[in-house]
């Protein structure tokens, strides 16, 4: 069954993506929340619609996030963590730490679940933490983790 998406499905599509699925998920799972709807000859105009919104939005997201890149990649955040003498920290430093030290320090609000960090960081010294704040947009952050 050929189907016009009205909102991002995983997996599947994104809003105003035409698509072939199978009868049933489409008439079981699509159709009941509201996710896609019939295509037909007439719905061809409302999905190319839906595509161009979605790409104005996109493309709004992008600057925003090239915008925030730019400021955030000058910057140097400190963190300050009580230490060992060999410089292993009490504790460790999550994504949810540097989020807020980034809010605090250059007054921007980052989720923290965008910052790519594979284990917490857990010495004193300079990291990079890679953040992504769009599919486009991934840039590192400088984090100085310092002697409380």
């Amino acid at each position: 069954m050929r189907v016009v998406l009205r909102s991002d499905v995983p997996n599947l599509g994104k809003r105003g993506d035409m698509c072939d699925v199978a009868d049933g998920y489409a008439r079981n799972f699509l159709f009941p929340k509201g996710q896609a709807i019939p295509a037909n000859a007439g719905i061809a105009n409302q999905a190319a619609k839906m595509r161009r919104a979605r790409e104005t939005k996109d493309a709004h997201d992008r600057q925003v996030a090239e915008t925030v890149a730019r400021k955030l990649v000058q910057q140097v955040i400190r963190i300050p963590m009580r230490a060992g003498p060999e410089g292993r920290l009490f504790g460790s430093v999550t994504t949810a730490n540097i989020a807020d030290a980034i809010t605090e320090q250059a007054g921007l609000e980052v989720d923290r679940y965008r910052l790519r960090l594979p284990e917490p960081i857990k010495t004193l010294g300079t990291h990079e933490v890679p953040l992504r704040l769009h599919a486009e947009v991934e840039f590192p952050v400088t984090v100085e983790v310092i002697k409380a």
